[in-house]
């Protein structure tokens, strides 16, 4: 067993907090419907990049290579500026939905290079041009391109000819589960020296300006130890941490609070403010840090000058050691710092040899490792309290003379604050159900602790809808996607089996439970004519339709679609396969089985014989090779069907093609 395994079994045996410090911060806190309080739901446009810098958030932060506690109450990320940007670089940069010619799009270049899964080890990379990053010029040039025009890159700008830009690295290694050390490489690819200034940044999460009067965290400068600059982080839930700088960097401090006088040109209600690092450093204000060395946001700065090819470090440790005990226990915050680093390295490469299938050469293993390392990272804190969110709003479903909500009002039961798999920290920085269903495969095969509870998040009280709902994504909670849910546990399931020897019975059963309300809501909400023809929504590839099939159709008609039929008739035989399992060792369960079957059958037959027995595609194409649509229009007075043959690659979903028939009102 690797000491990365150990770990793993130290966290679920013992309870041992190995996973309570990691990559948990988005790359885009801002632009997502949880900061969104508009009445027009435009999400985008009313919490801005521009306003990032400046404007707390209130659900959650953002970072560049950063990390959180599992509740993100204190967080750490890296700040850059190269002398010549308008502002620091904290977050990464990208198109609004308007903004691209191809939607939003993130104009950076970052790598997550590798993770463990207890993040015992990490390492990310992020190129940081040395001229000044052209955020206006990339705007332009996208929103005067079509949807026919390739999107311009930060790479066409020319901001990286002569490889003027610099390799930022940064390295974690755990010590113990509350011990983190921070290593920032920084390398001159350029043919110059070049000077640039790194501002390593601990914070916390603002959770007091939103009422109810919590106690208020405090950063503070502490006594110096012989590491160098330390940073002392009291905290009323988390407790005591402490931030430790190599050598005699200058630290900066301000608060984590809104700079109402600049957005909203009304006065601040504190003197520092969230960018006031940014303008000490980029416009020289010394006035908009705080001299007492207080704050809720501070920064350690160091000034350095690479040479041309070179590389300069930075030591960091982010503990629960305070100076006196790190001393006294380690001889000084830095002394063993190089050989855990190392360790944790090795131990890394330890893991993933023993994961990585030997059949693979150097490159592909490679491959496999960093594309897991990118499934890691992706991990990401999200809070997201509806009700009180629609209350802020004056949305509140329960009161009298309420506002409408642009989305999500029947979701007021939902209440979410834990670490989930996104699809993309930046582009989309919020779950959606039916992609987490496939990421909990990838995730199982490093831990599958983690992937098993996953799978549960979406089915808790907590985000199930008393339906039987699943939750989509935040956009619409509402919205309808494949029913994956099934066949993704039954398939972890089954992979457990395989490593372990035998299968989490106890919880297949759990699951079984709560996909029944799931099933059941498919059966009861999306079968109208109960005709074993089911509709949906969104249940294919993003963009391809000829119209939106979310959206209530034109005509006043409904959409039964063969992709969601297809996807209930998988559905079905995940739920046979689930309640086979469990009857084989709880005997209560074999009646139930012929539910299933008989669900199968009945959608089969109906798939076969749909629009009068024309079937679901067009007769003279196969099934097999592409997705073929006949639609019927139907005529509600006569009943007359006129068959439509439409071709459409709408989705291929599992043993069955994908097609789709449409009811029309057309007597008129």
């Amino acid at each position: 067993m690797t000491a990365e395994h150990t770990r793993l079994q130290e966290a679920r045996e013992q309870q041992v907090p190995w996973k309570k410090w990691g990559p948990y911060l988005s790359e885009r806190q801002w632009g997502t419907v949880r900061e969104d309080y508009s009445d027009s739901g435009n999400a985008w446009d009313y919490f801005t990049h521009d306003h990032a810098r400046s404007r707390a958030y209130r659900w959650g932060e953002d970072g560049l290579g950063g990390i959180s506690d599992d509740r993100q109450l204190l967080c750490f990320a890296l700040a850059l500026w190269n002398g010549q940007d308008p502002i620091l670089k904290e977050r990464l940069f990208g198109l609004t939905n308007s903004e691209g010619n191809h939607g939003e799009d993130v104009k950076e270049y970052y790598f997550y290079l590798d993770s463990t899964p207890t993040h015992s080890y990490m390492k990310y990379l992020y190129k940081y041009p040395q001229s000044a990053y052209p955020y206006d010029q990339l705007v332009a040039a996208n929103q005067g391109r079509s949807r026919n025009e390739l999107e311009y890159e930060l790479l066409d700008t020319g901001l990286f000819d002569q490889d003027r830009y610099f390799d930022v690295f940064v390295e974690y290694a755990k010590a113990s589960p509350e011990d983190v050390l921070i290593q920032i490489s920084v390398h001159n690819r350029g043919p110059e020296p070049a000077t640039l200034h790194v501002l390593p940044t601990v914070w916390f999460r603002n959770v007091w300006s939103w009422g109810g009067n919590p106690p208020r965290p405090v950063l503070r400068q502490a006594a110096a130890g012989d590491g160098g600059g330390v940073i002392a982080a009291s905290h009323p839930e988390l407790g005591e941490r402490f931030f430790y700088a190599e050598g005699s960097p200058a630290l900066l401090f301000t608060e984590n609070e809104t700079n109402t006088e600049r957005l909203f040109d009304t006065a601040n209600r504190t003197p520092y403010v969230k960018d006031g690092i940014n303008n000490a450093i980029v416009h020289g204000r010394q006035d908009a840090v705080n001299a007492e060395k207080t704050g809720t946001k501070a920064s350690v700065h160091d000034l350095l000058t690479v040479g041309a090819g070179e590389c300069q470090t930075l030591r960091l440790r982010l503990s629960d050691a305070a100076p006196a005990a790190s001393k006294s226990t380690r001889g000084g915050p830095f002394d063993s710092f190089d050989g855990l680093m190392k360790a944790r390295r090795q131990e890394a490469d330890e893991f993933y040899a023993s994961v990585i299938p030997s059949s693979l050469n150097a490159d592909a293993a490679n491959v496999m490792r960093q594309a897991l390392a990118g499934m890691l990272w992706s991990k990401q804190f999200y809070y997201y309290d509806v009700d009180k969110w629609l209350e802020e709003r004056g949305a509140n479903p329960f009161k009298r003379g309420r506002r409408m909500a642009p989305r999500n009002e029947h979701w007021h039961h939902m209440y979410n604050a834990d670490i989930l798999s996104m699809p993309d920290k930046w582009e989309y920085p919020w779950y959606a159900a039916w992609d987490l269903a496939f990421h909990v495969l990838a995730l199982t095969l490093v831990d599958e602790d983690f992937g098993k509870q996953q799978l549960d998040l979406m089915l808790k009280a907590e985000y199930l809808h008393p339906s039987g709902q699943i939750p989509a994504y935040e956009w619409n909670f509402g919205d309808v996607n494949p029913p994956v849910h099934a066949w993704s546990t039954i398939f972890t399931y089954r992979l457990e089996q395989v490593r372990r020897g035998q299968g989490d019975l106890d919880w297949l059963e759990r699951c079984f439970q709560k996909l029944l309300l799931n099933f059941t809501w498919w059966v009861n909400r999306k079968d109208r004519s109960g005709n074993n023809v089911f509709e949906g929504g969104f249940l294919g590839l993003d963009n391809i339709g000829v119209f939106d099939r979310s959206a209530p159709l034109p005509t006043g008609g409904y959409l039964e679609q063969a992709d969601g039929t297809a996807w209930m008739a998988l559905y079905c035989q995940n739920m046979l396969e689930i309640c086979a399992e469990l009857a084989q060792h709880r005997p209560a369960y074999a009646e139930m089985t012929l539910k299933f079957v008989e669900h199968y059958l009945y959608i089969a037959s109906s798939m076969m014989h749909a629009g009068d027995d024309v079937g679901m595609s067009h007769p003279a194409r196969p099934l097999t090779c592409t997705c073929h649509g006949a639609p019927s229009v139907s005529c509600r007075a006569c009943s007359r069907l006129i068959a439509i043959h439409l071709s459409s690659v709408s989705r291929l979903t599992p043993r069955n093609c994908a097609a789709c028939s449409t009811v029309y009102t057309c007597c008129s």
